[in-house]
């Protein structure tokens, strides 16, 4: 399987839609993403954050109301979907249900006229990377959700796009099986190296196969950066709760070197890693996420209002003048665990704090 990948470039791309009740909408608002060629993008965000919208007009579906869409720099914003050089895997999977597992890869080939052999050859090649080499002739009521997902996904292949589109293609299989099938589809990507842009509401989804992913809101960018930087540098404060979970503690600078700053939460002072140089009394907001926090360490005072056992960690619930702090504890087992009511001691992991 032949596959040239592209670069992909959105260019201040944006897309109004006209309603009779709510009058315009702004889906997408200056939109400028650049994918690498090979990259695997995800856009990530909550329901109507326009990241559908966004994959779409990619797609040539949706038309941009400005801006360009530009595929190994060829402007195809204009273009139809079938002169894109795209290949699209859907959530609903849309298999011809009349038409076997072969006959429904090689329908895309068939419209272009290709000769018999070649498409023989192409089929059986996508059939052998998605693994379902014996499945050639089975329709898709004798297959499983996530079969018939990797038909979907070597159909998509067989026409060797130089981007390919995933719109939330795990949503409708369970739990187990949606992990298994992200970490396959992740595989082939890698293997094939084709550019690829993927959408989901899943953040574990978006953190465990991208190399980016782009958190939208409401139309607009957040961020844009690794799941490690989205995670442990999170833009702002919508991005610091959406992925993950977070605690925001206000803080003073006390001083900056634009190495580190000396933050003071709530009367202690903490030196974080920090390239921004702020000015000293600036004050700040932290988000420190549940399992960078100290259980028993010196630091501050408060009450344990819940605490669950969850196995791999004890996770707490306690209250510290006057706001309700997560704390997620690693390997209980071998550590004291508070009951409800309790008086707890905490300390932040100042490596781990990072200022918004």
């Amino acid at each position: 399987m032949e596959t040239t990948a592209k670069q992909l470039e959105l260019i201040d791309l944006s897309k109004t839609f006209i309603t009779h009740t709510r009058g315009e909408v702004k889906a997408v608002q200056h939109v400028n993403i650049t994918i690498k060629p090979g990259e695997f993008m995800t856009l990530l965000g909550p329901s109507g954050c326009g990241k559908t919208t966004l994959l779409r007009m990619i797609a040539g579906f949706e038309l941009p109301t400005s801006g360009q869409i530009l595929i190994g720099g060829k402007d195809v914003s204009s273009k139809t979907p079938d002169k894109r050089d795209i290949g699209m895997v859907f959530q609903n999977y849309a298999l011809f249900p009349h038409l076997n597992v072969f006959n429904n890869i090689a329908y895309g080939l068939k419209l272009k006229k290709m000769p018999k052999d070649e498409i023989e050859e192409r089929v059986h090649k996508a059939l052998q990377i998605v693994q379902m080499d014996d499945f050639a002739q089975r329709v898709p009521a004798q297959m499983s959700g996530g079969q018939q997902q990797r038909v979907a996904l070597a159909r998509a292949l067989v026409m060797e796009p130089s981007v390919l589109l995933f719109d939330e293609p795990l949503s409708n299989l369970d739990a187990k099986l949606r992990i298994h099938m992200r970490d396959e589809i992740r595989r082939i990507q890698k293997d094939i190296g084709i550019t690829t842009v993927y959408v989901t509401h899943d953040q574990a989804e978006a953190m465990a196969m991208s190399d980016r992913v782009v958190i939208l809101l409401e139309g607009v960018v957040q961020q844009v950066d690794s799941p490690q930087k989205v995670y442990q540098r999170p833009s702002n404060e919508f991005v610091s709760n959406f992925i993950g979970k977070a605690n925001i503690f206000e803080g003073i600078v006390k001083s900056c070197d634009n190495q580190r700053a000396e933050v003071d939460i709530q009367g202690v002072v903490f030196s974080v890693p920090e390239t921004v140089d702020y000015q000293v009394g600036t004050p700040v907001k932290i988000v420190v996420r549940p399992e960078s926090i100290l259980v028993g360490a010196k630091g501050f005072v408060s009450t344990v209002t819940k605490s669950v056992y969850m196995g791999t960690t004890q996770d707490y619930k306690v209250q510290c003048n006057g706001n309700e702090v997560e704390i997620s504890d690693n390997n209980p087992t071998s550590k004291r665990v508070y009951d409800e009511g309790e008086t707890m001691e905490f300390s932040l992991d100042q490596d781990s704090i990072h200022i918004l």
